[in-house]
């Protein structure tokens, strides 16, 4: 049976309460949908975040890594230099003190008997190189008298081997320190033949130097080519 008119004042307060309750509902409904859609997007926030700070310390560290690698790069690079050069002062100063004892070699052969026969050889040398009707040759004071016999069999010699006949003068230029030997020259000294034990002795030095590296510290890794006897060679 429906009933027609207005509400009381309980009716009313009943279809309030339910309004209510209604619209209570609605609104924790929609704080949770709030809450979540909240919650997903710290998440999605929050992850983001992590990925890029991790990304940011995955890029430190390999910018640190590769500054680590480098810097040992450069510690075994400067060890290695420091070792080589150590090695090669080594060396150098081995063969320095070989050339030293070859020097003083040659300075007591200049005071032995084989000097006579060496001036000898010298001066003919000398004399071919030059092909010059006169010759002016410098030898130390002290070899005066040595130079002069030692002359007159070059001269001899010279003329058996090339046919042709010189005149020498002698000039006592040369220091008594020194090793010995000769410097002849011709057209008034534009032309000079050095032919001294100490010149001698560093022309044998640099063409042995080759060898002697060989001989005492084996074959130079660093090396591709040698010379010898006047050919190229590739290793």
């Amino acid at each position: 049976m429906s009933r027609s008119g207005a509400l009381d004042d309980n009716e009313i307060q009943t279809e309030m309460n339910k309004m209510v309750a209604f619209i209570s509902q609605e609104a924790r409904e929609k704080a949770r949908e709030i809450q979540v859609k909240a919650d997903e997007e710290f998440a999605i926030e929050k992850a983001k975040i992590v990925r890029q700070e991790s990304l940011a310390i995955d890029s430190q560290f390999e910018k640190k890594k590769k500054q680590a690698e480098v810097g040992w790069k450069i510690s075994q690079s400067t060890a290695i230099n420091n070792s080589r050069i150590k090695v090669l002062r080594s060396r150098n100063d081995h063969l320095e003190s070989i050339f030293e004892e070859a020097n003083k070699q040659v300075k007591d052969l200049s005071e032995g008997d084989k000097y006579k026969q060496a001036l000898e050889n010298l001066i003919l040398e000398v004399l071919l190189k030059l092909l010059s009707t006169e010759v002016t040759l410098n030898h130390r004071p002290k070899d005066s008298d040595l130079i002069r016999k030692a002359s007159d069999k070059a001269l001899k010699k010279y003329k058996d081997i090339s046919g042709r006949e010189s005149k020498v003068q002698f000039e006592s230029s040369l220091s008594d320190e020194s090793s010995g030997g000769v410097i002849g020259s011709s057209l008034k000294g534009k032309i000079k033949v050095d032919n001294t034990l100490e010149e001698r002795l560093k022309i044998l030095e640099e063409k042995m130097l080759p060898e002697l590296r060989h001989d005492l510290f084996g074959v130079n890794e660093n090396r591709k080519f040698y010379t010898f006897d006047g050919c190229l060679t590739l290793i």
